[in-house]
C-alpha cells in the first residue's frame, strides 16, 4: 500500500488543476440517467469521489450516502457540497471496514484509475447488502471520437493511453469486454450493460460547441439516446454487477 500513498500528492494536484467543463457536467446527468432504472434504494456507497460533483447526484437520489476515498482533499469537496447529506471515510478501498452493507454501491470512472481493480472489486462484492447491486462506469475506449483518433493517426491503437488519459492518472484503457473480464474475476455477476452518450467528438472539442450555436440539448439528448442504441461507440459504458 505504501506505492499506492505515494501517488497521493499527484492526485492532490489533479483535483487542483482540473476544471470541469460542459460536457463533463452533462455527462454526470446522463449518467444518473443510465442508471436510475437500476437503483436498490436504501444505503448508498460511493467508492472514490475526486471533486465531489457525482457525489451531489448520488445525494439526490439517496438520503443515507457514505463516501469512502484515500485522498482527504477529495472528500473535503464532498462535504463542502453535500456537508451532513453524505458520510466521508477516508481509507484505501482496500483497507476500508464498516459494518453497513449497501444496497448500492458506485465506482465511477476509478477502476481506470487503480494499480488492482479486480482487488478493488472484490471489496466491493463484500459491502453489498443482500439484493443490493454494484454500478461500475469507465471511459469506453472504443467510443466514435477515440475510433476517429486511430484513424486521424492521432492515437496508435484504440487501447493506447491518450496524452489526456496520462494527465488525468489514467492506467489502462477499457472496453466492454476488459470491463466484463474483471467483473467476473472478482465474482460478480452481471446482470445489464450499456453504453452512456454516443460520443463523436473529444472532450475539449465538445466543450468548445456547447457553449456556442452548433450543440444544443436537442443534439446532446440525441447522442444520449444513440448511445442507449450503439453502446460500442459511447463515452462511458457501464456494467450493473450483483454478488
Amino acid at each position: 500500500m505504501t506505492d499506492i500513498r505515494g501517488e497521493f500528492d499527484e492526485l492532490n494536484r489533479l483535483a487542483e488543476d482540473y476544471d470541469d467543463g460542459p460536457f463533463d457536467k452533462a455527462m454526470r446527468d446522463y449518467m444518473m440517467r443510465s442508471l436510475k432504472p437500476y437503483l436498490r434504494q436504501g444505503k448508498a456507497l460511493e467508492m472514490g469521489c475526486f471533486n465531489g460533483a457525482f457525489s451531489v447526484c448520488l445525494a439526490r437520489e439517496f438520503d443515507n450516502l457514505t463516501v469512502v476515498d484515500a485522498v482527504d482533499q477529495f472528500l473535503d469537496n464532498v462535504r463542502q457540497k453535500l456537508g451532513d447529506k453524505a458520510r466521508t471515510v477516508c481509507s484505501l478501498f482496500e483497507e476500508f471496514e464498516t459494518e453497513e452493507r449497501f444496497d448500492s454501491i458506485f465506482v465511477v470512472h476509478v477502476l481506470e484509475h487503480l494499480m488492482d481493480p479486480v482487488a478493488v472489486l472484490r471489496k466491493a462484492k463484500t459491502l453489498l447488502a443482500p439484493n443490493g447491486r454494484l454500478f461500475l462506469v469507465v471511459p469506453n475506449g472504443a467510443a466514435a471520437s477515440r475510433r476517429i483518433a486511430v484513424k486521424m493517426g492521432v492515437l496508435p491503437t484504440l487501447d493506447a493511453l491518450s496524452e489526456a488519459d496520462t494527465k488525468h492518472g489514467h492506467r489502462r484503457v477499457y472496453f466492454f469486454d476488459t470491463l466484463v473480464k474483471d467483473a467476473r474475476e472478482a465474482g460478480l455477476s452481471i446482470s445489464e450493460t450499456g453504453g452512456i452518450f454516443f460520443k463523436p467528438l473529444a472532450n475539449f472539442q465538445l466543450d468548445a460547441l456547447m457553449d456556442g450555436p452548433l450543440i444544443n440539448d436537442q443534439f446532446m439528448d440525441g447522442c444520449y439516446q444513440l448511445g442507449k442504441e450503439e453502446p460500442g461507440f459511447s463515452a462511458s459504458i457501464f456494467a450493473v454487477c450483483e454478488a
